[in-house]
């Protein structure tokens, strides 16, 4: 499967309460139950007027059908083609920085 962030531009989403995100995220677990396992959701992150949900899925159409099931916008979808942090930027050990693996 593919790895996804979804931007959801939901208007004061950042001000809900607890109980509220609680029953947000079930309606979007319901959703994902209905669409079987191509479709994951793994985080998402809650801005003042955004969500950045990160998703692992078959495609991004079944990314769509999500949001219409769950009542959810997926206003702009993105593929994450690679994925860094600070240890990527570490000097190997072994000191092969630089040579060609093969």
């Amino acid at each position: 499967m593919k790895k996804y962030v979804i931007e959801r531009e939901i208007p004061n989403v950042g001000s809900l309460d607890p109980e509220q995100l609680r029953e947000a995220a079930a309606k979007s677990n319901q959703a994902l139950r209905d669409l079987g396992p191509d479709i994951q959701w793994q985080e998402s992150f809650v801005a003042a007027d955004k969500t950045f949900c990160v998703y692992l899925a078959r495609d991004e159409a079944i990314i769509h059908r999500h949001a219409e099931l769950s009542g959810f916008p997926a206003s702009k979808v993105t593929e994450i083609g690679n994925i860094i942090g600070p240890a990527t930027g570490a000097r190997p050990l072994d000191g092969s920085a630089g040579k060609a693996h093969g």
